[in-house]
């Protein structure tokens, strides 16, 4: 089998990748600062989208359960039966 070579030193000549940086200070040209303007931005925006569907999702949940179920806990007086229902299948029949 035959051997690697390792990483170190070795039997290879090394070329220099680049030279020093160079004593002469680049031109650095100027940067202008622009100031954000007033108002909501995309963030901001999208934070109040997602809290008014998750209030929207909630109250018509609520409302849902509470007209179909009579449960929830805004809209549990909203209850309405069908018409003709008289109660469970195995409830016994009301006395008269």
């Amino acid at each position: 089998m035959a051997r690697s070579k390792g990483r170190s030193g070795g039997g290879g000549s090394r070329r220099s990748s680049g030279s020093k940086a160079s004593s002469a200070p680049a031109e650095v040209e100027e940067i202008e600062v622009v100031e954000e303007e007033g108002g909501m931005g995309i963030d901001d925006g999208i934070i109040l989208m997602t809290t008014l569907m998750l209030l929207a999702a909630f109250l018509f949940m609520d409302y849902t359960r509470g007209k179909h179920y009579g449960e929830g806990m805004l809209f549990k007086d909203k209850y309405e039966a069908p018409a003709g229902f008289t109660g469970a299948p195995d409830a016994p029949a009301p006395a008269e």
